[in-house]
């Protein structure tokens, strides 16, 4: 077993207790649907879960910032493997919401079988 996957198992209860797990909504982008006028609006599919919110690491601040996003940053962590955004298999355009605000997926930062670790960057209006 890689040694992420038992160490994160072995201490989510204790960081759990200091930092608690918020109540989240993962909208998982399917696409679009197309409008009469032509315009398209994006589908979503809606799944309600428990996230750990943390600040980003700076050289993790750094990865998202060479990414050129603007606004709030910020690091969640979330049982299960999540892919992100993958240009090549067309998937991205996830969404986290909690805290009342809603967060954009901009890239994977860990990925093991059992968690994923995310940067999220909060939208504007949403």
């Amino acid at each position: 077993m890689p040694g992420g996957m038992q160490m994160h198992s072995l201490v989510a209860g204790a960081i759990g207790s200091v930092n608690p797990f918020v109540k989240a909504t993962l909208r998982r982008s399917t696409g679009y649907t197309t409008n009469a006028d032509f315009t398209r609006t994006p589908t979503y599919e809606d799944t309600p879960l428990f996230v750990q919110v943390q600040a980003l690491a700076s050289e993790e601040l750094r990865q998202v910032e060479g990414l050129n996003l603007q606004g709030n940053k910020t690091a969640v962590y979330l049982s299960g493997r999540w892919n992100g955004l993958v240009r090549a298999g067309k998937q991205g355009g996830d969404m986290l919401k909690f805290h009342g605000k809603v967060w954009l997926v901009a890239i994977v930062l860990e990925d093991w079988p059992r968690w994923t670790k995310l940067a999220v960057v909060e939208q504007n209006g949403s």
